[in-house]
């Protein structure tokens, strides 16, 4: 009879991983910078497309589409930049002050944070001894305590501190990229009909193509993603090109 493998060192005070089936972690973390890419795609997909098509059943010149399409892009970009921005200024300041508090707190409270490092860890089944034992192990470094607090109590992780510029630009320029798609035709066309149906062709298959995208990396069913990003953007063209022609005409 073979003998048994003998098991690796510890490392780190931890056990090597038993065997089990081979699988493959699939878990979606959405981070910051896909869900900026998400905003600023989807709004600069949808609302240029639906002012070039507003105005297009109120106007026959397609250099003013043009026009008011670019100054929407612009003023759409810098706004929801400058949206982003401020979002992730306040999370970061808000991290900020509740670090701040939580530091104050184990200095002037250090028996009462420590109870709720214990209360904490009791909810995850620690008892007895042990729970003594992880309690001071954990107070025993004040940063890593604080850490700990801000994790398990407050459930704020600390951001990125260049999060605020990377997600204005990030917002603005997924903004401009999408809003240029439905208004491109209008650039290459003279007349209003034929740079509609082509800005209304590109613009369905991106949103097509966008929604397929944006399901498939949070782990929604892709075509339905693709079809409630398509509806959503064509309902909203749709209701500004009624307006628009009603009270245009």
């Amino acid at each position: 009879m073979q003998d048994a493998p003998v098991p690796e060192p510890l490392r780190d005070g931890l056990p090597p991983m038993p065997p089990g089936p081979p699988h493959e972690e699939r878990h979606f973390t959405q981070n910051a910078a896909v869900r900026d890419l998400v905003i600023g795609t989807a709004d600069g997909l949808t609302v240029p497309f639906a002012l070039a098509a507003a105005l297009s059943g109120a106007v026959a010149a397609n250099p003013l589409i043009v026009t008011a399409g670019l100054a929407e892009i612009a003023a759409g970009a810098v706004a929801m930049g400058l949206g982003g921005y401020l979002a992730a200024r306040t999370d970061a300041d808000h991290y900020a002050a509740e670090r701040r508090r939580e530091e104050e707190e184990s200095r002037l409270y250090p028996d009462r944070e420590k109870w709720e490092v214990a209360a904490i860890l009791h909810r995850y089944g620690v008892r007895g001894e042990v729970l003594r034992q992880a309690v001071e192990a954990i107070a025993s470094d004040r940063r890593k305590w604080v850490d700990f607090m801000m994790r398990f109590e407050l459930d704020l992780s600390e951001p990125d501190p260049n999060r605020a510029a990377t997600s204005a630009l990030l917002i603005g320029g997924a903004y401009v990229g999408g809003g240029l798609i439905p208004l491109a035709p209008y650039m290459v066309f003279d007349t209003v009909a034929p740079a509609l149906a082509l800005s209304c062709t590109l613009t369905a298959a991106a949103l097509l193509g966008f929604g397929w995208l944006k399901a498939r990396a949070t782990g929604l069913p892709p075509l339905r993603g693709a079809v409630q990003t398509l509806a959503i953007g064509g309902v909203a063209a749709a209701v500004a090109y009624l307006v628009a022609s009603a009270f245009g005409g």
